[in-house]
């Protein structure tokens, strides 16, 4: 019996050999498995990082974007206001002047010289009727030319048409001022801006 012992106990030794070496490797595995799960995990963390990063960035460059268009807005809106006070000044004062003697005659010259017209009427405002009037009184060539006054609300300046009412010249201080705004507007840009 003591032979069989000793097989047995050879057996169970050999058993126990084997189960070290499969626990063992077993081990191994597993520490690679753990491993390799640990390094996906910070793979992976670091990939939902970037993208995170890569998110922000995304948004901080929309709310950039979005506050330049904004800046951008307000400052337009800005100029056009300031450039829309300066206009209305413009007109105010415009409005203030009363049309002088030699300012009448020289746009009521200008514009019967550039129709061309033997005969036509002068529109002017209301209070420059009788300064018109003594005007063409003292020119007796432009009177020729001039067979009737009548009223225009306007900020000043004249209007002067033919005898028919076909052809017109307008020579108010508010044409005159639109006129101008196109090159002048550029130039207050400039300078204010």
């Amino acid at each position: 019996m003591r032979g069989m012992e000793k097989i047995g106990e050879a057996i169970l030794d050999k058993v126990k050999a084997e189960a070290k070496a499969i626990i063992k490797e077993a081990e191994n595995k597993a520490k690679k498995e753990i491993g390799q799960a640990k390094r996906q995990q910070v793979a992976k963390r670091e990939e939902e990082k970037g993208k995170m990063i890569q998110e922000a960035r995304e948004e901080a460059t929309r709310i950039e974007a979005q506050a330049s268009v904004k800046a951008r807005q307000e400052l337009s809106k800005a100029k056009a206001d300031m450039i829309n006070e300066i206009i209305s000044r413009a007109k105010k004062e415009l409005s203030g002047i009363s049309s002088g003697k030699s300012s009448l005659v020289g746009l009521i010259k200008e514009a019967t010289d550039t129709l061309g017209i033997s005969k036509g009427r002068v529109y002017v405002l209301p209070e420059d009727i009788s300064t018109v009037q003594k005007l063409l009184e003292k020119d007796r060539e432009l009177a020729g030319k001039i067979v009737e006054i009548r009223e225009y609300n306007c900020m000043g300046g004249v209007i002067v048409e033919d005898i028919n009412g076909k052809v017109r010249i307008d020579n108010t201080y508010e044409t005159r001022l639109e006129m101008l705004l196109p090159k002048l507007l550029p130039e207050i840009g400039k300078e204010l801006f």
